[in-house]
């Protein structure tokens, strides 16, 4: 064995940084994580300590060392992807001088509102195929402009929280193209582009965007003093890999080299993601979702992401669990999940219609609504538990069917993770909802794999990154499982259904929360503008 034969991924999210140890093949080692924290307040505010952000991944790195003897010497070259969004400021001697913003601070959703009532705003969609919200840093730069002008004044240097930790990692201040171009910049020639900057009202400030760099192409030094903290050799490679999602999806399988294939990770979120060339994106007339460039010449993933995925399922059946303990029965959420495969064979096919908008903060793709409101349709008499059961499961193939639809053709390959991965019945249903057969991947820890995956071709392992993902991605790839022929065409009639009353109960969702909630208003409309950016971090929530 090589004295350096390991690459380290680092996948920084919200509340959990995690160093994961690879061999040179794609291999997990060793898992280290450490629990990070984050702030909330009045008015939407959650902010993050950049410091503590810093020491928690260096920790990490010092945790993963007493699992793998000789890590330091074994270590071939790291890499970093964190949390997407947000905003991390640093001064001219790159030091934190304010907590950072992150991807939940809803402070920026009236300056977003303002910015996309702009004559410019389409403009802005066409070139970064992503639809504005209160979380991406161009928009809270622009509040900050507007209303804490301080913070602008005394920054030298806007960052994201894996430009923050490659900065402590290296000495050097870089973007990477993912997060700079779906922001600033056009996912065509993964620049930044002026206009772009000019429609966010950030053209005095342009000179707070740091350098784009690839981390499947380049690479810095770890520094003498990252390497006392971390416990790592100085000089060993660091690379910046990509935004999370894009990283967790490459680790997935999104981007295996076949056409028309996808990915959804189906936790208390849904992502859907597919991997398409850059001159064959389909911009919707909604201007929702994001276009995220991959690390591989030419190619973006676009993603769609509805807020409330199994959060669906777990309303029910805690509703249930409430039940039978008022009834002197103990039960809880865990006792009936594994239940659910037994009552979705109880039920017969497409009974019912479920819209799965069970969160408060309504929805957030393919369409953006505060307001929107989960509900069945077609109840009687003669349904029972196991027909909610179905109908719900149904509702997020309906709901994940709705977000590829707004992203063009639908998959015949769907590749899926989460939890509710792990049953066939699910499975099922979901494959049928597309049409598409579904493979499930056996990477455990997909972000930061997809990270590694950067750094094994900026290093020479592999010559590309489509080399790299025949040995790390590929081979973890369950069979197919074919989506049954009877079922899609069932499914088929019923998302037209399905479309028809989510259209036409729009204007009643608002009459109903203004009249549950009438001070509520603001709130709602602020979390409207807040709810796209969910899709990043929660594709972490799926699997942390």
């Amino acid at each position: 064995m090589n004295s350096a034969d390991i690459l380290i991924g680092i996948d920084a999210g919200t509340s959990v940084i995690k160093s994961v140890a690879f061999d040179t093949r794609g291999r997990q080692i060793a898992v280290a994580s450490v629990r990070n924290e984050y702030r909330t307040g009045a008015g939407g505010m959650a902010t993050q300590d950049m410091v503590r952000t810093w020491c928690d991944c260096a920790q990490s790195l010092r945790v993963l060392a007493e699992k793998v003897p000789g890590l330091a010497e074994r270590t071939l070259a790291v890499s970093v992807t964190a949390q997407g969004d947000g905003t991390w400021l640093v001064d001219a001697e790159n030091r934190a001088f304010t907590d950072a913003w992150i991807w939940l601070d809803a402070r920026s959703a009236p300056t977003v509102r303002d910015l996309n009532g702009s004559h410019l705003s389409r403009n802005r969609f066409e070139a970064t195929g992503t639809g504005l919200n209160a979380c991406q840093q161009g928009s809270q730069l622009a509040h900050m402009a507007k209303h804490e002008p301080a913070l602008l004044a005394r920054a030298d240097c806007a960052m994201h929280c894996k430009d923050w930790l490659y900065l402590n990692l290296t000495g050097v201040r870089a973007t990477d193209p993912s997060e700079a171009c779906f922001t600033f910049g056009n996912f065509r020639t993964r620049r930044y582009e002026d206009s772009v900057i000019e429609a966010l009202g950030l053209t005095a400030h342009r000179s707070l965007l740091p350098d784009i760099v690839d981390g499947s192409q380049v690479a810095h030094p770890l520094s003498v003093e990252a390497a006392r903290l971390t416990g790592l050799k100085a000089g060993t490679p660091v690379s910046l890999a990509y935004v999370d999602m894009v990283m967790t999806a490459l680790g997935a399988g999104v981007h295996t080299g076949e056409e028309g294939v996808a990915c959804s990770v189906i936790g208390s979120t849904g992502v859907h993601m597919r991997s398409v060339a850059a001159d064959r994106v389909y911009l919707n007339p909604e201007g929702t979702g994001y276009v995220i460039a991959l690390p591989i010449q030419g190619r973006v993933t676009q993603v769609q992401s509805n807020m409330a995925a199994t959060l669906n399922l777990d309303w029910l059946l805690n509703l249930a669990a409430d039940l039978l303990t008022s009834a002197g029965l103990t039960s809880n959420l865990s006792d009936l999940v594994p239940k659910v495969d037994q009552w979705l064979a109880q039920s017969p096919t497409g009974q019912l219609l479920y819209h799965p908008y069970i969160s408060e903060a309504g929805e957030r793709g393919p369409f953006v609504d505060a307001h929107a409101r989960a509900s069945f349709v077609g109840l009687s008499y003669q349904h029972r538990f196991p027909d909610l059961v179905r109908a719900v499961v149904e509702g997020l193939g309906m709901a994940m069917r709705d977000c590829y639809n707004a992203m063009g053709p639908l998959p015949n390959e769907l590749r899926l993770s989460g939890g509710a991965a792990r049953s066939p019945q699910i499975r099922a249903i979901l494959a049928a909802s597309l049409g598409a057969s579904v493979r499930v991947s056996a990477r455990e820890e997909a972000g930061a794999a997809g990270a590694a995956m950067m750094a094994a071709v900026a290093n020479g392992i592999y010559d590309s990154m489509d080399a790299c993902i025949a040995d790390w991605v590929s081979p973890l790839l369950g069979d197919v499982e074919a989506a049954k022929a009877e079922l899609t065409s069932r499914y088929s009639d019923l998302f037209t259904e399905y479309r028809e009353v989510r259209e036409s109960l729009s204007g009643v969702w608002g009459r109903l929360v203004s009249q549950q909630h009438p001070s509520s208003n603001e709130y709602s409309k602020s979390q409207a503008s807040d709810s796209v950016q969910r899709s990043a971090s929660e594709l972490k929530g799926a699997k942390e």
